[in-house]
């Protein structure tokens, strides 16, 4: 049984065959699902401008999915060809079979669908959960990233924000079971304003029909029957990988990425500090920083003109592929 593994839920999961409304993919966008060994990823894609364009993976962040993306994408879909993949249980991507939600269990899957699809290098992206995964495998796998492009990743922090301190908690054995009991009168617009209170860094930006978009998105996320669970085992999973020390510590594995890495953060960021900004910047070996202001934890949501700036720029250093 893996560390992030809870007795009893696979079985419950396999007995229990989510029924769910569909999921929102933007004009322009197709989706696929990609059957390997031991799991099932959905990916989000988008046709490349031109042929010959190289190729670009997206990973989301703790709750997220490849939707998280679909604003950037379509910015840069003239100079790479993007995918973007649901990480196993969030999304539209099943649970895995063995359980494991660890930062290395997220980095193991993102690592086969692109040696299965055989689509490495890649210019790889990643936010919070997904910038952990991102850093992992560049560490890991040079051979698979051209550049690495990380938003808010969730990094090690010796001192967590106050406004972190709920999500953490959801690491501990039997918390994520209470707050769903606790919250189960909660209607799906006061979770979304919850999550995008805690996400933005002025929800105030989203417009009313990015709004009613996520609602419908929380709705169909509540149907499933692992949600609490892939949440829970991927935030301890989180606090795991915050507690790795050695050659496996992910300011380490930071320390070993060869690819030229763009690095962004949030000045109102909830969730990981944007004091870490200049930490980041001095670990990555060959590093541009980004910083904005006003932006939260989904910069790429919030403000993706910038960020897709400053990747055409990363691009442009790195000779256009």
């Amino acid at each position: 049984m893996s560390s992030t593994e809870l007795p009893g839920v696979r079985a419950v999961v396999a007995a229990v065959p989510p029924v769910v409304s569909a999921v929102k993919v933007a004009e322009g966008e197709e989706m696929r699902s990609v059957a390997l060994p031991g799991l099932t990823l959905t990916v989000r894609s988008r046709p490349p401008g031109r042929e010959g364009l190289p190729p670009a993976l997206f990973v989301h962040g703790l709750g997220g999915s490849s939707q998280n993306w679909s604003a950037l994408m379509p910015l840069l879909q003239d100079v790479v060809h993007g995918e973007a993949v649901d990480l196993p249980g969030f999304g539209c991507s099943p649970p895995p079979d063995d359980g494991n939600y660890s930062v290395t269990g997220h980095a193991r899957a993102v690592i086969r669908f692109l040696d299965a699809e055989e689509r490495g290098p890649v210019h790889l992206f990643g936010n919070s959960l997904g910038g952990a995964v991102a850093t992992r495998v560049a560490a890991v796998r040079p051979d698979l990233v051209r550049t690495l492009t990380l938003v808010s990743p969730a990094l090690p922090e010796i001192r967590v924000q106050r406004s972190a301190v709920p999500t953490g908690l959801l690491a501990l054995p039997g918390v994520a079971a209470l707050f769903a009991r606790m919250t189960r009168e909660w209607t799906a617009e006061e979770r979304t304003r919850g999550v995008m209170a805690l996400c933005y860094g002025d929800p105030a930006r989203v417009s009313e029909a990015g709004f009613r978009e996520a609602v419908a998105e929380m709705e169909r996320r509540m149907e499933l029957p692992y949600f609490w669970d892939a949440m829970a085992r991927s935030a301890r999973g989180i606090v795991d990988a915050y507690t790795l020390g050695g050659q496996q510590g992910l300011w380490r594995q930071a320390e070993r990425v060869l690819a030229p890495t763009q690095l962004v953060y949030g000045g109102r960021d909830q969730l990981v500090s944007y004091r870490m900004a200049r930490k980041a910047a001095a670990a990555f070996r060959d590093a541009r920083l980004l910083t904005l202001p006003d932006a939260g934890h989904v910069a790429m949501m919030e403000y993706p003109e910038a960020v897709a700036q400053a990747f055409r720029e990363l691009l442009d250093e790195c000779g256009g592929s």
